[in-house]
């Protein structure tokens, strides 16, 4: 390439026309443009008409001058905005965050990565402050890495700043999951395919989970005998979700990370 571009500086002393390109024509387009062209030498050596559309990397016929006329440039994004309220109070709903394009691609460069993230969340009080959402009977829970994210963004009216913590730790026997689960690659789903069917799981009850008057996470199991299945649904998509039995209860979880998940 190097040698090409040696030859074709010395083709434009001798013969300043030759050399008729992009820059010339003033031309840089978006996309596939067949109106978008020149005159002049293309980068596979061949003289006559060449492009300057984005389209020509993919089929060859760019003019010489394209990549130094019409630079690729990548999409560039901003900050996250700060996550959305819960879109539904007492039941399994969603929030959302999003960040601007600052910059568009342009001329090939890399596309824009995801603009909009959503993530399961369960509110515990109404728009009145009335407490609830402690009365589902399917266990819901989440990632564990979620739990100082929901903690900040979320609170039930009957939690006081200075309440203690008083959480426990259940550990569950996975026996069955939709496949739904193993499908989830989200960025905030993505923790869905280490479920899996015999695997011993731990899910922390913590505030605000945690109902104020029981002390208990709904669909904990606690009551169960260790034979009785249990329901279980992974928020963020209702599809995912299944069944195991209660192990015992402990104080802290020690499950490996991909094994540790939350109440909601």
């Amino acid at each position: 390439m190097r040698a090409l571009w040696l030859a074709l500086c010395a083709l434009a002393r001798l013969w300043p026309e030759t050399l008729a390109g992009c820059a010339e024509a003033g031309r840089c387009c978006p996309g596939r443009d067949p109106a978008c062209f020149a005159h002049g030498w293309r980068l596979d050596r061949v003289y006559g008409t060449c492009f300057c559309d984005q389209a020509c990397r993919l089929t060859g016929d760019c003019c010489f001058d394209y990549s130094r006329v019409c630079p690729a440039r990548p999409c560039l994004v901003g900050e996250w905005s700060p996550w959305s309220g819960c879109a539904a109070q007492c039941r399994p709903a969603a929030r959302v965050r999003r960040r601007p394009v600052q910059q568009e691609p342009q001329n090939g460069g890399a596309p824009c990565p995801p603009l909009e993230e959503r993530a399961g969340c369960l509110e515990y009080s109404t728009a009145q402050g009335h407490d609830c959402g402690h009365a589902f009977a399917p266990a819901f829970i989440t990632a564990s890495a979620f739990h100082k994210e929901r903690t900040r963004h979320t609170s039930s009216p009957q939690w006081s700043t200075g309440t203690e913590d008083p959480g426990y730790c259940m550990e569950f026997k996975t026996e069955s999951l939709t496949h739904h689960c193993a499908m989830e690659n989200r960025p905030l789903t993505r923790w869905m395919q280490y479920l899996r069917e015999g695997y011993t799981v731990c899910v922390d009850c913590q505030p605000p989970a945690m109902n104020a008057a029981s002390l208990r996470c709904s669909g904990d199991g606690l009551d169960s005998d260790g034979n009785q299945t249990l329901h279980w649904q992974a928020l963020g998509n209702p599809r995912c979700q299944g069944t195991w039995k209660k192990v015992r209860r402990v104080e802290q979880c020690s499950c490996p990370a991909v094994h540790s998940f939350i109440f909601i």
